[in-house]
């Protein structure tokens, strides 16, 4: 799965346009390498996004094409 989309249906980033600008400006990385916003994400996967001052740090858990609001915190876990 793209990685903008992941971030959008696992409600890291709740707009896939959000999460697409945050890769170009290279804000995303994806095991430790800044991606871009086409970089396949696979379970095991390692997701760092920086929010400002902030950073998220997350593992993909599960890839899914779609899911409920309640089940998308079932695809990550924060590190």
């Amino acid at each position: 799965m793209r990685l903008d989309k992941f971030l959008k249906v696992s409600r890291l980033i709740k707009r896939r346009t959000v999460a697409n600008e945050a890769c170009d400006a290279g804000r995303v990385m994806v095991n430790g390498r800044v991606a871009k916003a086409s970089v396949s994400v696979k379970e095991g996967d390692i997701i760092e996004i920086a929010f400002g001052q902030k950073a998220v740090k997350a593992e993909v858990l599960s890839i899914a094409e779609s899911v409920r609001k309640e089940d998308a915190k079932e695809m990550f876990r924060y590190l």
